[in-house]
């Protein structure tokens, strides 16, 4: 797996935001994966045919309503003081503190860490919200964050 440097990644802003903190331990954790490697992991554990969460297929598994079990918002959190995600999704993700998650903006954009790290920095990784995906590895749970504010709770039909 290829990596970006974090001081190169083109988001890089989202982890030095001056009102979301990111403290450097946790910075050492956010890995960006360099575009080859996630383009691999994106056509393995997401679609093999669309290349962003707007261009998926009827039958890409994110597309699927049988993969989504609940939905709930998650704006509010984020607007709000309060830091942890919202209820609905910790009940959802049962994941051990290092379990390697992969945070998917689209096919060229994912980024690795550990579910630790993404739980207590997940508003610095939704600056853009326009659908990304949550997925652990060898985990079957998923999380799809969408534009409006809401976040899709499933499981996927493949680990």
């Amino acid at each position: 797996m290829n990596y970006i440097p974090l001081e190169d990644y083109r988001y890089r802003w989202f982890f030095s935001h001056k009102d979301l903190p990111v403290d450097s331990t946790d910075l050492q954790k956010i890995k960006p994966i360099a575009s080859d490697s996630a383009i691999q992991i994106w056509q393995q554990l997401i679609s093999n045919r669309a290349n962003h969460s707007e261009l998926f297929h009827k039958d890409d598994w994110p597309k699927l309503n049988q993969t989504w079990s609940e939905t709930v918002q998650w704006q509010d959190a984020w607007d709000g003081e309060e830091t942890g995600l919202p209820r609905a999704v910790l009940d959802a993700l049962n994941w051990e503190p290092e379990t390697v998650v992969y945070f998917c903006y689209h096919s060229e954009n994912i980024i690795e860490t550990n579910w630790q790290v993404f739980e207590k920095n997940w508003k610095n990784f939704l600056f853009l919200d326009d659908g990304p995906i949550l997925i652990g590895k060898r985990r079957a749970e998923a999380l799809q964050f969408l534009d409006d504010g809401q976040v899709k709770i499933g499981v996927r039909g493949i680990v």
